[in-house]
């Protein structure tokens, strides 16, 4: 259950809910699974596996999962039993099928094959903090952070949220720092970082677990590369990679983290819920230190975005 990599949003101050109605707002949405004929199924599904609990609520922290199920049926194979049957066709009827044939025969190909299609499924997880105003989801792109939001906006009716937003672009902070050789405080700069142009070829130059105080990456910086992508350490309890879209990626808990959680625990759901406490409580602390280290929230964008909801 601990989170690898984060998509941040805010919150609302106004987003109190009750922990008993979201419960019950999230069974509406629960997880039903693909029917026969479905490429695609999503809903809510229980974050420790008991199936009556789609919510957890500890301390005034939350955690949801939604679960997404999605019928693997590669258009080539489409294609082969489509071909297949329209060359039966033609036989018949002596000619060609024409355009519209050939879709219908595809779309009733694509209906018969459905039912005997592989299925994948995922988990992803959403912390929601309504008193911190913070919503992370444990996505590693935009897209999955977003089916997401997108299926919150559905279970809820409405959603006060926005992405968070920073008065220094994590591009700008990131280079400076690499190029003073010093992170702000209570960060440490890791060893991986990667840096590009901004001309039309856009050259990239990464470096993994390589020394950052090079003489050639100051030269980098000089010559007008900026940092994409810079590794780093949050009180020497969290590493990870910050990026230029304010994504956190590569997310790793010290192990005395984890060891904590499990001496608080005697069962398994009571050691997951110590993880979820720990974590979260890592990331209220961490995530506001993130922003004052990016010059503090932009409050241009927090008065636009206002009691909106997320795209």
């Amino acid at each position: 259950m601990w989170f690898r990599n984060l998509q941040i949003y805010r919150l609302a101050p106004q987003w109190q809910p009750g922990a008993a109605g979201l419960q019950q707002m999230l069974a509406r949405q629960a997880f039903r699974g693909c029917a026969a004929s479905d490429m695609q199924a999503r809903g809510w599904v229980p974050p420790r596996g008991n199936p009556d609990e789609l919510l957890i609520a500890a301390q005034g922290q939350l955690l949801i999962c939604l679960g997404v199920e999605q019928k693997l049926l590669p258009a080539t194979v489409v294609r082969q039993y489509a071909q297949e049957r329209l060359a039966e066709i033609e036989e018949q009827q002596g000619f060609k099928p024409g355009r519209k044939q050939t879709l219908d025969v595809r779309e009733a190909v694509t209906a018969e094959l459905l039912p005997r299609a592989f299925v994948k499924r995922r988990l992803t997880y959403v912390w929601l903090d309504p008193q911190g105003g913070w919503c992370v989801i444990d996505a590693s792109s935009a897209a999955r952070a977003e089916e997401v939001i997108e299926h919150l906006k559905l279970t809820l009716g409405e959603l006060p949220l926005r992405p968070l937003h920073t008065q220094l672009s994590p591009t700008t902070a990131m280079t400076g720092w690499l190029a003073a050789g010093e992170a702000p405080d209570g960060f440490t700069i890791d060893r991986d970082c990667e840096l590009r142009a901004a001309g039309e070829d856009r050259a990239t130059v990464r470096y993994v677990r390589h020394t950052l105080e090079a003489a050639e990456i100051t030269e980098h910086i000089a010559a007008g590369k900026a940092v994409t992508r810079l590794a780093l350490t949050w009180q020497e309890r969290i590493a990870f990679v910050l990026t230029e879209q304010l994504q956190i990626k590569r997310l790793a808990f010290l192990d005395l983290l984890k060891e904590e959680a499990e001496r608080q625990a005697e069962t398994a759901d009571e050691l997951f819920e110590a993880d979820f406490l720990i974590m979260s409580g890592e990331f209220s602390r961490l995530l506001p230190q993130l922003v004052v280290a990016l010059g503090g929230e932009d409050a241009e964008h927090t008065t636009e975005d206002k009691g909106g909801t997320a795209a």
